[in-house]
């Protein structure tokens, strides 16, 4: 097996030049000026094309439990819609309750993925209780290939940990030299709030915001810095929504703090007001943290622009409307959290980010795929263009000109957050490891073809 993409101009985080690249063997062998297409190579013209390497996500839900429904993904489909829009690796979140053992959790979620997902993929293992038995399963995850832990700082008695349990986990996270990873709010707060406005008659979707405001999310990383820097750990805050977090964080960096912060493509998009829509169409838009103001928006880019924000991931989190979101028609804090996203980061973000010159290519090739692959010990295998990388490639064409439509999106859903929005650049041509996987907006790959992504501790 191998292939030959011809012509294209390959863009990496600090490259871009003319040249082909020949693969074989799953991964890149050779780049270079005029390739001669071997005897029964596959042969892309690129031409007129970008060539960037295979997109990282590096903040996925697929298969998940939540607030007593199932999400309505699987890897069969999520892994589908991932390659279409240009991603080929994702890391998933591993989120068992406070009664499961974290070992059979990480068996369960492993099981969802093997022989059917067509991504190559990883998890974060879930901390949701800390106990002796819970800390032998995490050394012996960590054993298996996860390098990376998550703790939910909200949930309060679902998935939120102590106090207590936050700092084992970090201590732990230090030794073994794993990163973790944050969802930062304050629990306490939220709860409080909740019950509040519940009390209020407050139950609408756009109350929702008003539940945990920015100050709490600001509080919830600040809580974080003091357990990380306390410890010595490396820590990740995933979806980072705001300024006020945003400088939370950065203070902690500049005291030393070991610390790489996440944004989302829908805090880049969408704002508030989303949320409050009328006749419950508000409901598509809730996740936590919630959609901000939209002078968010730009100290969001600025930060991805200047490297003060890592990665751009979607926390794809797939709940239909109809069924699912609306189980909290009566009570805001009953509607599941979060939006589909992952089919439609890449072009969204290229289109938004890179032709509005918000950002350049390079940084847009970084902050979608080079630094979680950096982050998260994939690196050089993922995350770059190189002999003896994986040759996980994305064929771009930025001459393409579409609508996003949830009727035709390849996510499990119905409804799309990003309805009606033009994009202006699509993947043209896919592929995981040296094989084809997706083809003009159409997956032409093998279900199940994805392989479990071993990471090593201690690289970062």
């Amino acid at each position: 097996m191998s292939l030959l993409i011809k012509n294209g101009e390959i863009v990496t985080a600090s490259e871009r030049y003319v040249a082909d690249i020949y693969c074989e063997k799953e991964t890149i062998s050779r780049i270079d000026k005029n390739i001669s297409p071997p005897v029964g190579a596959e042969v892309v013209d690129a031409s007129g094309h970008y060539v960037f390497p295979g997109f990282i996500d590096p903040h996925v839900h697929i298969y998940l439990p939540f607030m007593g429904t199932f999400a309505k993904d699987t890897h069969e489909t999520a892994s589908k819609a991932a390659l279409i829009g240009g991603t080929t690796s994702y890391i998933e979140m591993i989120c068992p309750g406070r009664t499961e053992k974290p070992l059979e959790a990480f068996e369960l979620w492993m099981g969802r993925a093997v022989g059917k997902s067509a991504c190559d993929f990883s998890f974060h293992m879930g901390v949701s209780r800390y106990d002796a038995q819970a800390e032998r399963d995490f050394r012996e995850i960590v054993r298996r290939g996860v390098s990376s832990f998550k703790v939910f700082l909200a949930y309060k008695g679902a998935l939120g940990v102590s106090d207590e349990e936050l700092y084992k986990t970090l201590s732990l996270a230090r030794e073994l030299g794993v990163i973790t990873t944050a969802h930062c709010e304050n629990a306490d707060l939220v709860l409080g709030l909740q019950t509040k406005l519940l009390a209020e008659g407050k139950t609408g979707p756009e109350y929702h915001y008003w539940s945990r405001p920015p100050v709490v999310e600001a509080e919830g990383v600040h809580h974080l810095m003091t357990f990380a820097e306390m410890t010595g750990a490396a820590v990740y805050i995933v979806h980072l929504s705001c300024e006020e977090a945003l400088q939370e964080a950065l203070r902690a960096s500049i005291r030393g703090a070991r610390v790489w912060i996440e944004t989302l493509i829908q805090y880049l998009l969408l704002d508030k007001t989303d949320a409050e829509k009328p006749d419950f169409e508000g409901a598509k838009y809730v996740m936590s943290p919630p959609l901000r103001e939209k002078r968010n928006q730009e100290v969001l880019w600025n930060g991805l622009r200047k490297g003060l924000v890592s990665t751009l991931a979607s926390d794809h989190a797939p709940f239909d409307f109809k069924t699912q979101k609306k189980m909290g028609e009566e009570d805001f804090t009953k509607i599941p959290n979060g939006i589909p996203s992952l089919e439609d980061r890449v072009n969204l973000y290229f289109t938004y980010g890179v032709k509005r010159n918000r950002i350049d290519l390079h940084q847009f090739v970084h902050t979608a795929s080079t630094a979680a692959a950096k982050i998260f010990g994939l690196f050089p295998r993922k995350g770059t263009i190189q002999p003896g990388a994986d040759a996980d490639l994305v064929v771009y064409d930025p001459a393409y000109r579409g609508k996003i439509s949830g009727t035709a999106q390849h996510m499990n859903l119905d409804y799309s957050a990003f309805e009606g929005v033009k994009i202006e650049g699509r993947a043209h041509v896919v592929t995981v490891r040296g094989k084809v996987a997706a083809r003009n907006g159409k997956f032409v790959g093998e279900a199940g073809r994805g392989q479990f992504l071993r990471r090593e501790a201690g690289v970062y």
